[in-house]
């Protein structure tokens, strides 16, 4: 089993605090944020970063669902990380400033891949798609933000 990791980034026209604060309310602005990808979406416990307890399900394809039950903790300033309950998947959000008036916005995500001729397969194009996905939510939240 390899560990398989696709990374999106995006310069937003906000400042860091909007942008962090944006991503870290789950009970209110993210959900209106995630692409069509995302569905069963609900709030478990917390709802504000921290302490947050989520759940959605994510469609990568049309055949590949993750049912995420996930975890939020902040564990340094600008940086949430959510880790999925029901798979080795982790996702890392890191909000930085990017210059006046502007962050840059990063999100990683990691997990376990499958072995074999599979995992060669998930490794050469699940980060491909994942990263689609991640820069959809990115550009929706550049455009909620950037007022």
């Amino acid at each position: 089993m390899a560990q398989v990791e696709a990374t999106t980034e995006r310069i937003i026209a906000a400042d860091a605090e909007t942008v962090f604060d944006t991503l870290a309310d789950y009970s209110g602005a993210r959900e209106k944020l995630l692409p069509e990808h995302f569905s069963a979406y609900e709030v478990r416990e917390g709802g504000d970063g921290e302490g947050t307890l989520v759940h959605w399900k994510l469609q990568a394809t049309s055949k590949r669902i993750r049912d995420c039950l996930l975890e939020v903790t902040e564990p340094t300033d600008g940086q949430l990380v959510e880790k999925d309950r029901n798979s080795s998947m982790v996702t890392t959000w890191t909000v930085t400033p990017a210059g006046e008036g502007r962050s840059r916005a990063v999100v990683t995500t990691v997990w376990n891949g499958a072995g074999g001729i599979g995992g060669f397969f998930e490794k050469t194009f699940a980060p491909k798609g994942l990263g689609r996905i991640y820069d959809a939510l990115l550009a929706n939240l550049a455009a909620h933000v950037e007022k």
